[in-house]
């Protein structure tokens, strides 16, 4: 019995050592960087791991970063290296990340071309990072805007720069200035056409052998920043197609811009003011 017993003893302790070593093998969970969360008034957006939200900033229209010194403190980057497919939550797909670097020398990730931002508003003298779950940086100084996966319009704050190279204020006279103007989810500038009505194409072709130069914009989805009246977007039907509206005006994108963010080129194609680029307070389209 006592020979039973001893044999039995270095099998139970070998067992047990395995199961051990076992459980040490096993790997630890993947962390989710960036995932989705959702806002009963905003809607889906993305946050880091610890449910923190992250921005987009109106400013990096041409997909650099463009929030410097001070800026910072208040907008800390957020940056993951060697982003992985399976650190991402459900619904994001890899190949909308890259990043960028900063002028400081600092990464910064990027979603679908747009830097990625905390807000870290000052509390009590100090720049505090918000708490996961809180959206407070949405619509700061009009121009940061939660990071949403569905954005249908965004808004970028940028130089124009027409097909003649010179640079042009929002009043499209002569000179260097910011114009906040919409764009689509990749930072590709929208246009308006001067000959269209309210609701009216009168550009498109039926066979669409012009879309190359003036592209409708393709699409009846309506997602936009929060300081944007949803309301005054629509859609209209064009040759089977839908073309987004904004107070009844078709949108456009432009094929000289190549759908490089940052290109606005169409405002003086053919010439100054036929093709403007849609902002905020552009009247209402004429019947």
């Amino acid at each position: 019995m006592l020979l039973s017993l001893g044999l039995a003893l270095p099998f139970i302790y070998l067992n047990v050592s395995c199961n051990k070593d076992n459980n040490n093998n096993n790997p630890p969970p993947v962390v989710q960087q960036v995932q989705l969360k959702t806002s009963a008034t905003l809607g889906s957006y993305l946050s880091d791991k610890d449910g923190r939200t992250l921005y987009f900033f109106a400013n990096d229209f041409n997909g650099q970063n463009n929030c410097a010194g001070q800026c910072e403190a208040f907008w800390p980057y957020y940056y993951v290296p060697n982003l992985a497919a399976n650190q991402l939550g459900a619904g994001l797909k890899i190949s909308d990340f890259d990043s960028v670097t900063a002028v400081n020398g600092k990464k910064q990730l990027t979603y679908k071309g747009w830097p990625l931002y905390h807000y870290a508003p000052m509390v009590n003298g100090t720049n505090t990072t918000e708490a996961p779950g809180l959206t407070s940086g949405e619509g700061v100084q009009g121009t940061w805007f939660v990071a949403k996966p569905d954005y249908s319009i965004m808004l970028s704050n940028g130089q124009l720069t027409g097909t003649d190279g010179k640079n042009y204020k929002s009043d499209y006279t002569e000179g260097t200035g910011k114009t906040l103007y919409f764009t689509d989810s990749a930072g590709v500038t929208l246009y308006s056409f001067k000959f269209d009505k309210q609701n009216k194409n009168n550009y498109t072709q039926s066979t669409f052998a012009n879309n190359g130069t003036w592209p409708i914009y393709e699409t009846d989805k309506i997602v936009v920043p929060s300081t944007l009246d949803k309301s005054l977007f629509g859609s209209i039907d064009v040759f089977g197609r839908k073309q987004l509206t904004y107070k009844g005006w078709p949108l456009y994108t432009f094929g000289q811009d190549a759908r490089v963010r940052g290109a606005n080129k169409g405002m003086t194609f053919p010439s100054l003011g036929i093709w403007p680029v849609v902002t905020k307070d552009v009247a209402t389209a004429t019947p």
